[in-house]
């Protein structure tokens, strides 16, 4: 799986935020509204046989991420639930996930793995369908997959129509100019389904001056389609070794990304426990929360719950989680 391939170059130091206190929160700031992280991992690394990923060399995440960890390191945040990613392409892990997520009220959602057009996906969506907590699945620029070929695959586009009829949601991430364009593709031929685009603030930008204009203008395309939601999500940055926390450095991107879409349609998800390759959880929350404080109250509401119930319609578990 490519992530933040990168950033990972350069790993976050423990002096990096001594050396930069640009942003003067206290670690523990509650928000103002109730917070659902529409965009966790959960694995467990002491499974009989390991897990697909992380990789037993990466000593950053290798080891159990679950919700007894997540929990006391999000709550002071204000963080009352979350949506479940996955992390693995094996078919048995929708079911592990979903297991986890049933005995921790703490998920409102999860996002499983499957493959559309290959001849158990049916059988499978109709099967995962039948649990509430299980909000669509992920593909994208993940587990050697291709969406621009894959798309053209017979049965594929089939498949997504059948994610559509069933109310749920596809979810695409690691987003490069080559996936906007099929994100886009698909956004036409389904509109009717509801696509949630991960990780778009860490998006590879072309160079060209050509690719850059075709990149952006789909982009407008996409904050054209009611049903396209994007998370602002992976958005730290690490220079040479160090933290970026000057909120000036991510006020550009950030805001064209927000002009795009509207308050109506980005989200926010914290990408626990791989934030972690680039910030300790306090500080991915103390810049996400320096912009944001921009906004109205409003706006940030949306952002922070709102706007994840209408793209993924996650109902709530417990009796702090917030509903519309």
């Amino acid at each position: 799986m490519r992530r933040r391939d990168v950033l990972k170059l350069a790993v976050y130091s423990a002096g990096a935020l001594a050396a930069d206190q640009s942003i003067a929160l206290p670690r523990t700031v509650p928000s103002a509204h109730p917070v659902i992280d529409a965009h966790i991992h959960l694995f467990d690394t002491s499974r009989p046989g390991g897990v697909p990923w992380p990789e037993k060399s990466d000593t950053a995440l290798y080891k159990p991420a679950l919700p007894e960890r997540y929990v006391p390191l999000s709550a002071p945040f204000g963080i009352v639930g979350a949506i479940a990613v996955e992390a693995s392409p094996l078919a048995s892990d929708n079911d592990w996930l979903l297991g986890v997520a049933e005995k921790h009220p703490v998920i409102v959602g999860v996002i499983g793995d499957l493959v559309p057009g290959t001849p158990s996906y049916r059988a499978d969506l109709e099967h995962l369908q039948m649990n509430p907590l299980f909000r669509g699945f992920r593909y994208g620029n993940l587990w050697n997959r291709d969406l621009s070929a894959d798309m053209e695959k017979p049965g594929f586009m089939d498949g997504l129509k059948d994610l559509a009829q069933a109310d749920l949601v596809l979810e695409c991430a690691n987003p490069d100019p080559r996936l906007i364009r099929a994100i886009l593709a698909v956004s036409e031929r389904v509109p009717d389904l509801r696509i949630v685009v991960d990780h778009l603030p860490n998006a590879a930008l072309p160079t060209a001056p050509g690719e850059m204009r075709e990149y952006w203008n789909n982009l407008h395309r996409l904050g054209n389609k009611p049903n396209v939601f994007v998370k602002l999500s992976e958005i730290p940055v690490v220079k040479n070794g160090m933290l970026v926390t000057d909120p000036a450095y991510y006020r550009e991107h950030l805001d064209a990304l927000w002009n795009i879409f509207g308050e109506n349609r980005v989200i926010f998800g914290s990408d626990w426990p791989n934030s972690d390759h680039v910030a300790p959880f306090a500080d991915t929350l103390r810049i996400v929360r320096n912009y944001i404080g921009q906004k109205s109250a409003v706006a940030a509401e949306k952002y922070y719950w709102k706007n994840s119930v209408a793209a993924y319609k996650w109902r709530p578990r417990r009796a702090d989680q917030p509903k519309l």
